[in-house]
């Protein structure tokens, strides 16, 4: 067997990239540095798009036998009014919610789904050192270290896959800058336990002070609580301490004003910087860029796991045709170039649309602070806004699918059904 493509990091993009591969017949081997994925990760939602998708795979409704929170609303509190912006359940799908679920929980299932298919090699602890070139410059495979044996490696394959989000080690290696788009706000994440008596209705929620705000993320025995910090402020609110932050949940989100105690140390927030940038090339000869690799979103919208999945759908739709054609053209290598070019025209301009939408937000916060005005939205017009039944189900459907969904190929499906267990 022809190893033809290494995929580098094992979260959502990568994962999902690696299981179309293989499914459809294409030798991969996913490189993921940790050991496992027992960890927090910034993002927790799986939107109606990558629900269907898994249902088309067969693996919906297996997945969703595991612990999850079905948000079917996402609701702005302001001063002024409390307004549901959006609701999935008007959306026309048996995946009417956004699924709240361990993000560890879902690459778990997915690592262990992508084990089974014949051709397709999940390793854990490889972390990526190198790149591999032939004679002309092309990428052929990587150097990584195994954490099993301690040695180091070498993987060679006709295409890598960076898929290994913000910080890419795999960008680093191949020299491809990431451009800032500018974020005026940084997030501390920590959790505070669900009880019976909280709102039955609370799933998704943003609950805005004048200088701050909090989202609040529902899940199965714990909410996932994000307090916003101006850019830079981190070590100055470390040291102001956890009671500022206790506070302003008390006074906003007063239903979790009985366990806000719960918080007593710094210790227990995750800082997350908020970025948004992107590359302006995804790929080289013999390597793609995909999810926060090529292109960091925002967590406002919850749209980087979606984004990165989406990415890699738009990939396998390429590469699969590419990697594994039935008559193997004599330029195959120019034949994968193109597809890698191919996978950028397609998600750049829903890329830039969301990062647009995302910075026009955090300039938005940003001369609110500026000029020492609350950062909340204008609470009354967007009540009236949204009283309007179509208005919640078209924000609701632009959050669920992105702009410009791509779908799975028929090609895709069809490899996937007659070819699986022949690889080239």
């Amino acid at each position: 067997m022809v190893l033809r493509c290494v995929v580098v990091g094992g979260g959502p993009g990568g994962m999902v990239l690696a299981y179309l591969l293989g499914q459809a017949g294409v030798a991969v081997c996913l490189l993921e540095s940790h050991r496992d994925f027992d960890r927090d990760f910034r993002g927790d939602s799986l939107h109606p798009y990558t629900l269907e998708l898994l249902d088309e795979l067969g693996l919906g409704d297996a997945l969703l036998t595991l612990g999850h929170h079905p948000a079917r609303q996402f609701r702005f509190h302001t001063p002024a009014a409390s307004v549901t912006v959006a609701d999935y359940a008007r959306l026309p799908t048996r995946r009417n919610y956004v699924a709240l679920m361990p993000q560890a929980q879902f690459l778990d299932f997915l690592a262990g789904r992508a084990r089974q298919l014949p051709g397709c090699e999940i390793r854990t602890g490889a972390k990526v050192t190198g790149l591999l070139h032939d004679g002309a410059g092309t990428v052929r495979g990587v150097q990584y270290t195994d954490a099993a044996d301690g040695g180091r490696h070498e993987l060679t394959a006709d295409l890598v896959v960076g898929a290994d989000g913000r910080f890419s080690k795999i960008r680093q290696l191949a020299g491809i800058p990431a451009r800032s788009l500018g974020a005026s706000t940084d997030l501390l994440w920590f959790r505070l336990p669900r009880v019976p008596t909280d709102p039955p209705d609370a799933d998704a929620e943003l609950y805005f002070g004048r200088d701050h705000y909090v989202g609040v993320l529902g899940g199965v025995t714990d909410w996932q609580v994000g307090y916003t910090l101006p850019k830079g402020d981190y070590a100055a609110a470390r040291d102001r301490g956890v009671e500022p932050i206790r506070a302003f949940i008390a006074r906003h989100v007063p239903w979790l004003a009985d366990r806000v105690h719960m918080l007593t140390d710094f210790r227990q927030t995750t800082l997350l910087s908020v970025e948004i940038s992107r590359v302006q090339t995804w790929h080289r000869p013999g390597l793609l860029l995909i999810g926060d690799a090529a292109h960091v979103i925002s967590p406002v919208g919850g749209n980087g796991i979606l984004m990165a999945i989406q990415d890699a759908v738009a990939a396998a739709n390429v590469l699969v045709p590419a990697l594994r054609p039935i008559d193997p053209p004599a330029n195959g290598a120019n034949n994968v170039e193109a597809a890698l070019e191919h996978v950028q025209r397609m998600r750049a301009p829903a890329i830039e649309q969301v990062q647009r939408a995302q910075v026009r937000l955090e300039q938005r916060t940003a001369r609110a602070r500026a000029a020492g005005r609350s950062i909340a939205p204008p609470g009354r017009l967007l009540k009236i806004v949204t009283a309007l039944p179509v208005v919640r189900t078209r924000n609701a459907r632009a959050n669920a699918y992105g702009p410009r969904p791509p779908k799975l190929s028929t090609a895709v499906l069809r490899c996937a059904e007659n070819g699986k267990n022949t690889y080239g």
